[in-house]
């Protein structure tokens, strides 16, 4: 009987293992060379499996103790050393830009603020009624189905909403109110560990919460907790400072800028143009550009739409979705040709694709990958590429 053995983490997070009957199975909980004995299937496709590992033999030596019961539902990482997570990290981001026949320096290594836990400034809860204690109990998806799994303990978020989080259920279980009435509890805290936000009730439009502030970089900013904003801040910070060396041009564009974070905190001093196409988030953009020193050029448009603001002589800030650049952005910068491109993606896969096709102009003049969700697989990373 051919064996189960984990060859390697993928972009995923899940180890790949090829099954006897040759299909191709991803495993959550399984680390390279560790044989799977059983597992959960939480997907079958026609050409391979997602499961989840429930025993194994040849434990990895990277192996740890996970630190939370629900480590599969919020960070499917901890059941490994942190050392090795960020080597696991560097080596896919290698083998993504090596897939684009693009080979990154060997002496990469990811950056970190060396916290591994109680990092998140955000978090959304599910609400869970146990018939056992007849109380209503904090909860999170089970990984792979919709079915909730009550949660006692999670040490990603900071310290501050876990405390307020189980501060509103105790109040509710007070008042016997029924946990079905609930979509969610969303709450969010800002640097100053002031935390907002509350509870979604079925069925009604999402309540107006109380707006956080924030300060990245010297710039002031102001955001809704159910808005976007960044997860990890201090992590956020070092990257920013890094985007900050790198602009030697007066001319900058931020495209996908969100609600200004990159522009504002990095190029306040010179002529700044945000283009940003959510209604929300441009609206929190165009009140933390009244906060800036130097009145920057908000655009209200999808990126791949405002391709006239493209320049030479420019430095082009690009920070899209998991899905990347929109093909017509792609070949109106290869057009123009503006002397520099920051490109900051959290999906180091189609950021390769989107660098080969941009390598026709431009050199790689920078890589530099950040942990700004440690003890999960994503990996946030900066490529700075200059004019040839």
């Amino acid at each position: 009987m051919n064996k189960i053995i984990i060859e390697k983490l993928v972009p995923g997070g899940q180890g790949i293992a090829t099954l006897p009957d040759g299909k191709k199975a991803f495993f959550w909980n399984a680390l390279p060379g560790e044989e799977v004995l059983e597992y959960e299937i939480t997907k079958k496709k026609a050409h391979y499996i997602e499961a989840i590992a429930t025993r194994l033999d040849n434990q990895s030596k990277q192996r740890i103790e996970p630190r939370d019961e629900c480590y599969l539902a919020t960070s499917p990482w901890q059941i490994m050393n942190y050392e090795y997570e960020l080597e696991q990290k560097m080596e896919i981001l290698k083998e993504s830009f090596r897939q684009e026949g693009i080979n990154l320096l060997e002496d990469l290594t990811v950056q970190t603020d060396g916290k591994e836990f109680f990092y998140r400034n955000k978090m959304e809860y599910a609400l869970y009624y146990s018939h056992e204690d007849e109380q209503i109990h904090l909860a999170f998806h089970q990984r792979g189905s919709h079915r909730k799994i009550p949660v006692r303990q999670s040490s990603l978020e900071r310290s501050e909403i876990w405390q307020k989080a189980t501060d509103i259920v105790a109040d509710l279980n007070a008042r016997g109110e029924e946990a079905r009435k609930y979509q969610s509890l969303l709450l969010r805290c800002n640097q100053a560990g002031i935390v907002s936000g509350g509870l979604y009730e079925n069925g009604k439009s999402h309540p107006k919460f109380a707006v956080l502030e924030d300060t990245l970089l010297g710039q002031k900013y102001t955001y809704s907790p159910n808005g976007f904003f960044q997860i990890n801040l201090p992590v956020y910070e070092m990257v920013l400072k890094q985007i900050g060396e790198q602009i030697e041009t007066e001319e900058v564009l931020d495209l996908y800028a969100g609600v200004g974070t990159i522009g504002l905190s990095v190029a306040q001093n010179r002529r700044l143009t945000l283009v940003e196409c959510n209604g929300a988030a441009f609206a929190e953009l165009e009140n933390n550009c009244r906060l800036a020193l130097k009145a920057p050029t908000a655009v209200f448009s999808k990126s791949e739409e405002a391709l006239q603001y493209i320049q030479p002589e420019q430095t082009v800030i690009l920070d899209p979705p998991r899905a990347g650049c929109d093909n017509e952005l792609l070949k109106k910068l290869l057009e123009v040709q503006p002397t520099k491109i920051i490109y900051l993606s959290c999906n180091p896969t189609t950021q390769a694709r989107d660098v080969r096709i941009l390598s026709e102009k431009y050199q790689i003049e920078l890589v530099k990958p950040y942990n700004f969700f440690p003890r999960t697989p994503h990996l946030e990373n900066l490529v700075v590429l200059q004019l040839k």
